[in-house]
């Protein structure tokens, strides 16, 4: 199965352009400049290579957003967990909590995802 992943600095970008888009090119400039202090040439870098790429597109200098942030949060969780414990969310969840305590709010809004999620209907 082929999972859409961004390196860290794009993923970064995307965030930028998923609060803002549709944004003009000039004000994501500007916005790059503020978040990460990026030159002007860096951010038409990355707006060029995630249109490319088919994250978003950049039409009349207005980029706007062609995958969703959801879509990308997903692709890269589920590629994450097969990697690292070979599709086993139970091995995932015991590693992620590692010995710490959650609250009985957080247990039982687990159980409501669990109990939405689970094909035992």
């Amino acid at each position: 199965m082929e999972y859409l992943k961004l390196c860290d600095s794009d993923y970064r970008f995307m965030l930028i352009v998923w609060e803002h888009a549709p944004v003009p090119s000039g004000e994501l400039v500007k916005l790059c400049r503020e978040e990460f202090d990026w030159k002007k040439s860096t951010t038409y870098t990355a707006i060029k290579k995630l249109s490319e790429k088919g994250y978003i597109k950049n039409e009349d200098a207005v980029v706007s957003v062609l995958i969703p942030k959801e879509r990308v949060q997903k692709d890269e969780s589920n590629y994450f967990v097969e990697r690292t414990f070979g599709g086993s969310l139970p091995q995932f969840l015991t590693a992620f909590l590692g010995g710490k305590k959650i609250s009985t709010e957080e247990a039982d809004r687990i159980k409501e995802i669990i109990d939405r999620y689970s094909d035992s209907e």
